[in-house]
């Protein structure tokens, strides 16, 4: 069995498609809900947690308090997916109508199961493009965040913890690079997981995911990201 196995299990899980979006007008009355897809991996599903304390349920729910409505997110997401697989997911699933705004995660598994930092580039491009296809072409509406550091949880304990903060940091350099090209935005989280390493309340259960509250802190930075962007 290779030595990746028992992450990826921690990993995986079903994809969300109990909510699909509708076709929206060029110019949406602000009062409509808004519409939006996940797209990502077990960070996106939130492994480990309940799915109303996953970040794109917690992000519709402060939308809501913030006069921002929000119709329940769809989740093209899967635990244990790398860039390859969730693009094949997208190209597998039904969802294929425009959606007000996308949030966009995903490299940990290229990152732990080596699989290429120039296949990653590639692939992820090809996402990101995906994803502003999703938005009818725009791109401020996607919402790009970086890649966590797993390396500073518990599950870590015993492993090369600087070589995985390093090469955490050559694949959000390069979805960081990406996005500003594309003009989407980008939402840092890797600072956010390594400055609340020393706090257990910030990691789930299984000592290797988020918790909600450090799902919270991510629907935060991402709501005010998106109110920016709506209510201009």
């Amino acid at each position: 069995m290779k030595k990746y196995s028992f992450l990826f299990f921690l990993f995986t899980i079903v994809v969300d498609t109990g909510a699909t979006g509708q076709s929206l007008a060029p110019h949406k009355n602000i009062n409509d809900s808004l519409t939006y897809i996940a797209l990502g991996d077990s960070y996106t599903t939130g492994r480990a947690v309940s799915t109303d304390q996953s970040f794109p349920y917690q992000l519709a729910a402060l939308l809501k308090h913030k006069n921002l409505k929000v119709a329940a997110p769809v989740l093209i997401a899967q635990n244990g997916w790398r860039t390859d697989e969730l693009l094949k997911g997208i190209s597998n699933s039904d969802t294929s109508k425009t959606v007000d705004f996308v949030t966009l995660l995903i490299g940990v598994n290229n990152q732990f199961q080596h699989y290429g930092i120039a296949v990653y580039q590639t692939e992820f491009t090809l996402l990101l493009k995906r994803a502003v296809k999703f938005t009818g072409g725009n791109a401020r509406h996607v919402f790009v965040l970086s890649i966590p550091d797993w390396g500073v949880t518990p599950y870590a304990n015993g492993r090369n913890r600087d070589k995985i903060a390093e090469e955490i940091d050559q694949y959000n350099a390069i979805n960081k690079d990406a996005s500003e090209k594309a003009g989407a935005n980008y939402i840092n989280l890797t600072d956010l997981s390594r400055a609340m390493a020393d706090d257990e309340s910030y990691i789930a259960g299984d000592k290797l995911h988020p918790s909600g509250k450090m799902y919270s802190l991510w629907a935060q930075k991402l709501a005010a990201a998106i109110n920016k962007q709506f209510k201009k």
